[in-house]
């Protein structure tokens, strides 16, 4: 199988935000996990101990978001937000007509937008793949993953400030 590794874009601060999550995750948050589980199992009968079982799901996500924020900072491009020039790149925020309907949105990662409320699109989901590259004015058809066929006009594309 070929190592497909995907390289996101991500903001200074962004980057330092979540650097900082896995420091922590990594080190104080898997100490606290432990010291959950150790906690529930001293009470005994793990089988029927839900504290156990809630601690070691806790543990489980912890551990994937754990690898998931290492394979992001390993293979992020940090920069400042790109200049949008009209055109749709990573990490611009887009105004369009999707099925009728305007929408605001953000493509590029979840992470870069943070606690914004801005929806966030991924430029490889079928709406992002399919905007990419657009002008403000031009009209895209994709294909929805329900098989509808999804009409989109760029109408706005704007550098993201964070």
């Amino acid at each position: 199988m070929a190592d497909e590794t995907q390289v996101s874009w991500l903001t200074q601060e962004a980057y330092d935000r979540l650097a900082n999550e896995l420091e922590y995750a990594s080190t104080t948050g898997r100490q606290e996990i432990t010291d959950k589980i150790q906690s529930a199992r001293e009470e005994g009968d793990l089988k029927e101990n839900s504290g156990y079982h809630a601690a070691k799901d806790e543990q489980g996500k912890q551990e994937a978001r754990i690898r998931f924020l290492t394979n992001l900072l390993k293979t992020a491009q940090v920069s400042a937000a790109p200049e949008s020039h009209g055109v749709v790149v990573p990490g611009t925020v887009i105004t369009a007509i999707i099925a009728g309907d305007e929408s605001v949105f953000l493509l590029g990662s979840r992470e870069i937008a943070g606690q914004s409320d801005l929806d966030v699109y991924s430029e490889k989901s079928p709406l992002g793949t399919a905007i990419m590259g657009l002008a403000v004015g031009d009209s895209t058809t994709y294909e929805a993953p329900n098989g509808r066929a999804i009409t989109v006009k760029v109408t706005a594309v704007e550098n993201y400030t964070g």
